[in-house]
């Protein structure tokens, strides 16, 4: 067998389910990428922002680079249909533990057996999710499947539930044929989006997205956009879930990604009632542990807002008292949305004694609502 078959083998041996191999020449799509960041679209993610010459070219991370393996590795978990209005919904990548240590750690133990059959004077580098690297258009000349127009990577026979990951090497590799679109004229992801995050196919306003609304921004959540976020705490599935390739979405095989207990449609209530000890338990090594207690929280009351349920105003009316603002804010609008006597008068107690500026400025829009 040639060495590119040998590593497509290994590879799958450690897990991963889809192998491709591109050249590591410089990517067509890097002008599109600076544009979408020049139009806002990446949202506060300013990491995103940097290293526009190396996202541009893979030679850059790696000089002599002629090769890129690139791998992916099936996280899909199944959701249940029915919920009690006061659970929450998780993105399912983020129902087991976090996936970069864990892919980090096979594909290390990757390129220590390339090196060991290549030569030890092989050079390369290994990425997951975290270094400026244009992931899905090389993916996708790599033959792992075509960029959707939900900007998701997407495979004929197995869908989009994937966790992307490289190595970049000086190896020269047996190539494959780059992924042809099959999304046609289908707009169902676009249609389906909550929160109107694609203004045009093929491209994602981050800032709409209820996947940076929950993760990556750091503040509160823009108040036009918080009814479309649903019951959606950590991440969104609902531009995979509508695409008809993912019918053929297979569980994944790796027990890691498996959903923990009480993560499948966690109770809201419970979770806004953490304190940072209990959250710090429930999340660690897990994804959802990344915007940290605040954030968390903050996407907690507003799916509590979002759910219209008065069984939940005295929860919210405890977590008023919460010491961090960016928690206050959110519940006073939860309550504002959920409306009613109970809620007024909370809203009007803590209207007296709160001191935070933009607590105030939230209660009062709250009873604004009310109006």
């Amino acid at each position: 067998m040639s060495l590119s078959k040998n590593i497509r083998s290994k590879a799958r041996e450690l897990g991963f389910d889809l192998v491709g191999f591109t050249p590591a020449d410089p990517l067509q799509g890097a002008r599109f990428y600076a544009r979408w960041v020049a139009l806002g679209f990446a949202g506060e993610m300013n990491y995103l922002k940097r290293n526009l010459d190396k996202r541009a070219a893979p030679a850059k991370m790696v000089p002599g680079a002629r090769s890129v393996i690139c791998l992916g590795m099936n996280y899909y978990q199944e959701t249940p249909s029915t919920a009690h209005p006061l659970s929450g919904k998780i993105a399912c990548y983020a129902r087991g533990d976090d996936y970069h240590d864990l892919i980090k750690k096979r594909l290390w133990v990757l390129w220590n057996w390339i090196r060991e059959t290549s030569g030890e004077t092989t050079q390369g580098r290994v990425y997951v999710d975290t270094a400026p690297v244009l992931e899905r258009e090389l993916a996708q000349r790599a033959g792992l499947g075509w960029w959707g127009k939900n900007t998701c990577l997407i495979d004929k026979k197995k869908g989009s539930f994937f966790f992307l990951a490289e190595i970049i090497t000086d190896l020269e590799l047996e190539y494959d044929e780059p992924a042809v679109d099959h999304c046609g004229t289908c707009t169902r992801c676009l249609d389906a989006c909550p929160t109107d995050a694609f203004p045009d196919p093929y491209v994602l306003d981050s800032s709409r997205c209820i996947s940076y609304l929950t993760i990556e921004l750091k503040g509160p959540i823009p108040r036009p956009l918080r009814p479309g976020m649903g019951q959606w705490i950590f991440g969104c599935d609902v531009c995979q879930d509508v695409c008809p390739w993912n019918k053929r979405a297979e569980k994944a095989a790796e027990k890691a990604f498996r959903t923990r207990p009480g993560l499948d449609r966690p109770s809201l209530i419970r979770l806004l009632e953490m304190d940072r000890q209990t959250f710090n338990e429930q999340f660690r090594r897990n994804p959802a542990k990344r915007p940290k207690r605040a954030g968390l929280l903050r996407n907690v009351a507003v799916a509590l807002g979002n759910s219209g349920d008065v069984a939940a105003v005295p929860a919210l009316t405890r977590a008023l008292q919460d010491p961090e603002p960016l928690i206050r804010g959110h519940v006073a609008w939860a309550l504002g949305a959920i409306g009613g006597a109970d809620a007024r008068t909370t809203l009007l107690k803590a209207l007296e004694s709160e001191g935070e500026p933009t607590v105030l400025e939230e209660i009062q829009h709250a009873l604004s609502m009310l109006n």
